[in-house]
């Protein structure tokens, strides 16, 4: 017991790290644990690495928003935070933004609690069908998501299709972890480039408390309900995350309030994470980093295992709500004396040693890895730069996963 309980609390400081690092994505811990799993398997057992991963995952789903609204540098599952985040940053109400998606996060912990048993019924019952249309569904979804862009909508549909195209060349070149390279480019490092060009100056926050911080019961429901509504797209979609779902969940109810619409980001970013578990279970399919690690870890998860999972995220969530509430509350009373400038320039710095130390060991490969990434930078300047959805550069996923579905 001892030992999982060391995971966990790991696992908390991992997914914090990973939370408050813009550029530092989750995946790339889950990249690193998976290379350096031999040797922790050696020493115990597959579930406590579960366990970790687990934990980390969760805890990340909670601190993502706290870079994104008081730092503007999301990652691709938190960027649509910015808009109503960084209006309320700038009225000095950042951490009065973050605990609306605290409330929905930790709201989600219920939906994925109560609603396990209804997806392990539906989701086996429903995917083979569902399968045989899935590069159809994806079509739909894409075009909807890039309708949604007032006004530049040649421009998403550009971006996306370049995406693809980037992402298709990507994962037909035989060199060692290629997504590496991609999604740090376009959902890392460019954001970090244009943070240091911004020269990002944030200022003074005053901390409301947490009893003036509250939603209507109707609000309440109505996001929650977006988030039950849209989050299953993603367990038997690939390619689509957090941020396409809650675009979806929001369509779906018209839900304007930014109160309500960050509620439901925070949501639907756990109950993601969550589903990716189940989907595991389920169908056999990963649709997170964290979800595909593990079935490195063990191919085939067992209903004891995914029960483990299920309370590894209530325990974890819960004392992520608490550690989050005092980390934001620091780091609100202080985010207006950091340089923001030379934190991104050391973290692009270690990102770009991360990505080189676990590319391919030849130097074709380096160099090839380098081409990767410095493309894949390029183009989510370009889509920042255009001020594009960056969730149009999950493109670079979608689109090989149209491809071979119909092929």
């Amino acid at each position: 017991m001892l030992i999982e309980i060391i995971a966990i609390m790991l696992g908390l400081f991992a997914g914090t790290m990973t939370g408050l690092t813009p550029g530092i994505h989750i995946n790339l811990v889950a990249i690193i644990t998976l290379s350096v799993s031999t040797f922790i398997l050696s020493i115990t057992s597959p579930i406590v690495l579960i366990i970790f991963i687990t934990s980390m995952a969760i805890t990340h789903t909670f601190m993502d928003f706290i870079p994104s609204i008081f730092l503007g540098a999301p990652d691709e599952d938190s960027f649509l935070s910015i808009l109503p985040g960084h209006k309320l940053l700038l009225r000095g109400r950042g951490y009065y933004a973050i605990i609306f998606t605290l409330y929905g996060s930790l709201t989600a912990l219920l939906i994925i609690l109560l609603f396990t048993p209804i997806f392990l019924f539906l989701l086996p019952k429903f995917y083979p069908s569902i399968q045989k249309i899935m590069p159809f569904i994806l079509i739909t979804i894409s075009l909807f998501l890039i309708g949604s862009e007032k006004n530049k909508k040649l421009w998403a549909l550009f971006i996306f299709l370049i995406a693809g195209f980037l992402g298709i060349a990507t994962l037909n070149i035989n060199i060692k972890e290629p997504l590496l390279p991609l999604l740090t480019g376009l959902f890392g490092s460019s954001n970090l480039i244009i943070a240091i060009k911004q020269k990002t100056k944030i200022p003074e926050q005053r901390i409301t408390p947490l009893r003036n911080i509250k939603l209507s019961k109707d609000s309440i429901s109505r996001a929650s309900l977006a988030s039950i509504i849209a989050s299953p797209f993603t367990a038997f979609l690939p390619g689509l995350g957090a941020s396409q779902a809650a675009l979806i969940g929001r369509s779906f109810l018209n839900i304007k309030d930014q109160r309500e619409f960050l509620f439901l980001l925070g949501a639907i970013n756990t109950i993601v994470m969550g589903l990716s578990f189940i989907a595991l279970y389920s169908i056999n399919k990963t649709r997170t980093g964290a979800a595909a690690t593990i079935s490195q870890i063990i191919p085939e998860l067992t209903l004891n295992n995914l029960t483990i999972i299920l309370l590894v995220i209530i325990i974890s969530g819960l004392l992520s709500f608490i550690l989050t509430i005092n980390i934001s509350k620091i780091i609100a009373k202080n985010i207006h004396k950091i340089s923001y400038n030379k934190l991104s320039a050391i973290i692009l710095l270690i990102i770009i040693f991360i990505v080189l130390i676990f590319s391919d060991p030849t130097l074709e490969g380096k160099l090839i890895t380098i081409l990767i990434f410095l493309t894949s930078t390029s183009l989510g300047i370009f889509t920042i730069s255009k001020n594009i959805k960056r969730m149009h550069l999950m493109g670079s996923l979608i689109i090989p996963t149209i491809i071979f579905y119909l092929i």
